[in-house]
């Protein structure tokens, strides 16, 4: 069984591709997977200072020749029943940005954004564990919410760096292009939302909105439980990054959490 890098567009806790969460498939070719739950923490909204607590859940079932992985408030299917390629459609949801302190509180708040798009990913090398291989792989995603109406698209790497039949270390990296309806939602302000925030009005454009990099590892402990821990950070660029909402908080964006996990 694949897990691939999940969804990038919603919950700040992005996993990396790791072929060690799951046990081997049965030979029978019945269904099998892999759910974990924990706490974790990701930034409150795009360019905040604080962070929220938040459910850390992943989970993945293989079903036949397709595998349904759950990656917080993301969903995706990976329709190719191939160990090194991967397509399929993916839905989640980003966080709203609501009760926030100081002058980007007195901005206009958002609500939830529901994008649906699809992804594409290749692996490279690698033992019978997956150990040193690379995943690349391609997201794209728009609001279907008539949130921010706004289209992401996502580029990833990561490489397995330890895989053991009980323990598994992978780092990655990713960095994501936002369109203009994407980046005047979160980081723009009009004329009359300065008025009402004392911020300086701030009109933005498309292009690279962050880079990012990750650190996961896991370890199973029984043929069942195990543990896996997550950290990773993305740096706000470009017109994210000069914004006066950025200026209030901060470019980094860190995030973290740790599950129990359970295969079966």
């Amino acid at each position: 069984m694949r897990i691939l890098l999940p969804i990038t567009i919603a919950c700040g806790m992005i996993l990396p591709c790791t072929s060690a969460y799951a046990q081997q498939a049965p030979a029978d070719g019945s269904s099998h997977g892999m759910v974990a739950v924990g706490v974790g923490v990701v930034p409150e909204f795009d360019g905040a200072d604080d962070v929220r607590v938040l459910p850390f859940v992943t989970g993945e079932v293989s079903i036949g020749r397709a595998t349904v992985q759950l990656r917080g408030q993301g969903l995706r299917v990976d329709l190719a029943a191939d160990p090194r390629f991967a397509i399929g459609p993916v839905i989640g949801a980003r966080l709203p940005r609501n009760d926030a302190d100081g002058a980007v509180g007195l901005l206009p708040e958002i609500d939830t954004a529901i994008e649906a798009g699809g992804f594409i990913g290749y692996r490279l090398g690698g033992d019978q564990y997956g150990q040193g291989s690379i995943q690349m792989e391609l997201s794209l995603v728009h609001d279907v919410s008539n949130t921010h109406d706004g289209l992401l698209a996502t580029a990833s790497a990561s490489y397995a760096a330890v895989r053991t039949p009980d323990f598994f270390l992978s780092l990655d990296a990713q960095t994501t292009w936002a369109n203009a309806d994407y980046t005047r939602t979160y980081f723009g302000i009009d004329d009359t939302a300065a008025v009402a925030s004392g911020l300086p009005a701030y009109r933005t454009g498309s292009g690279f909105k962050d880079v990012g990099a990750g650190l996961t590892a896991g370890y199973w402990f029984s043929r069942r439980f195990g543990v896996i821990a997550r950290a990773r950070a993305s740096y706000l660029v470009g017109d994210a990054a000069a914004s006066p909402v950025t200026d209030e908080g901060r470019r980094w964006q860190p995030a973290g959490g740790i599950a129990l996990s359970y295969r079966f």
